[in-house]
């Protein structure tokens, strides 16, 4: 296993962790952001699974896309840019029509991590640092921040998030990585089979916000517990896909008993990706909003060129309190793990 890094303009650092397996995934300091993950198909080709520029100065003009980056404080939408917490509401930046997304336009995947690779008798990984200050986007409190990304020869990519805070403040972390396991953009996501064990999903309205619905999932094409492809959805008349521009872009609770797993097959390659976190839900989102033309490392971007699996918390739970509560204390560490297994279906 061996670990590289490239200087690139001023303090931006790509760190390349490599395998014994010649697995490969490249971070980026800017915005803790993975730009490439390179996995052999059932042939033994190597090529690169998930969405990035071609370009790395494109990454800071990013405001809509996300590829690949730490969101956070919050991620997902917060309705109407404001929230109420202890008596006092907290106004937001709204960069999303009247809505909150992503914890706006200077949220984490715009901020320059201090960064530490690192290494150890079993995986190689990169931690990075970052303390959000009281106040910043309007958050309150002072939130230390640690995001560390391992690789181990077991083709698993890792991601541990852990904060401190020293005030009361809404805090849910993800990754953005869009994946599309066909190898170097060769294919769009439709044909990708999905598997989740989320017995229920959060109903949206017309502007992408949750009602406080929370629907069975059983008998319609948000029923992944016995899998299903993403084309079934995007080519429904199902009102909760049409809403999202055709396809998906909704918070699917997983089985509170159990933690939360996806998997994700794409046949032509034989690549399989399974996921598994301890947050109690994850959005999907099938790319139904990517721009076409945009110049990514692969080709141009079109719709439904990839699919993101955003792990974390309800940031609706701001504002309908039967949901899991994204609410960070004093004195409490917020501790999450993502982790991503990479194999082959032969």
């Amino acid at each position: 296993m061996q670990i590289k890094s490239n200087k690139l303009d001023g303090k931006w650092i790509t760190f390349v962790l490599q395998n014994n397996n010649n697995m490969e995934v490249h971070i980026l300091n800017f915005g803790g952001i993975i730009t490439k993950i390179l996995v052999p198909d059932k042939h033994g080709n190597f090529e690169n699974v998930v969405l990035g520029y071609k370009n790395y100065q494109d990454y800071k003009t990013d405001s809509s896309n996300f590829f690949g980056a730490i969101i956070g404080r919050v991620a997902g939408r917060i309705k109407k840019a404001y929230f109420e917490l202890d008596g006092n509401k907290y106004e937001l930046e709204p960069n999303d029509g009247a809505n909150h997304l992503h914890s706006g336009s200077n949220g984490f995947h715009r901020v320059l991590w201090d960064a530490v690779p690192f290494e150890t008798a079993t995986e190689i990984g990169v931690k990075l640092f970052y303390i959000s200050k009281d106040g910043e986007n309007g958050y309150p409190g002072n939130v230390c921040v640690t995001v560390t990304y391992m690789l181990n020869n077991n083709n698993q990519l890792i991601i541990d998030y852990s904060a401190t805070t020293d005030k009361a403040t809404p805090f849910t972390l993800t990754n953005h990585t869009y994946f599309n396991l066909s190898g170097n953009l060769k294919n769009l996501i439709q044909h990708h089979f999905v598997t989740v064990n989320s017995p229920y999903y959060l109903e949206l309205n017309n502007e992408l916000t949750p009602t406080g619905e929370i629907l069975n999932t059983q008998n319609t094409t948000f029923d992944f517990i016995q899998g299903r492809t993403l084309n079934e959805g995007i080519n429904s008349d199902f009102k909760q896909n049409k809403v999202v521009g055709n396809g998906y872009d909704h918070y699917f609770l997983f089985d509170k008993n159990q933690i939360g797993k996806i998997k994700i097959i794409e046949e032509s390659s034989g690549r399989i990706l399974n996921i598994e976190t301890n947050h109690p839900g994850m959005v999907m989102y099938t790319a139904n909003n990517l721009e076409k033309g945009i110049e990514l490392d692969n080709g141009p971007s079109r719709k439904y060129l990839g699919i993101c699996f955003e792990t974390q918390g309800p940031p609706a739970s701001l504002h309908h309190e039967t949901l899991p509560t994204i609410v960070l204390h004093k004195d409490e560490i917020y501790n999450k793990q993502t982790i991503y297994s990479f194999g082959i279906q032969l």
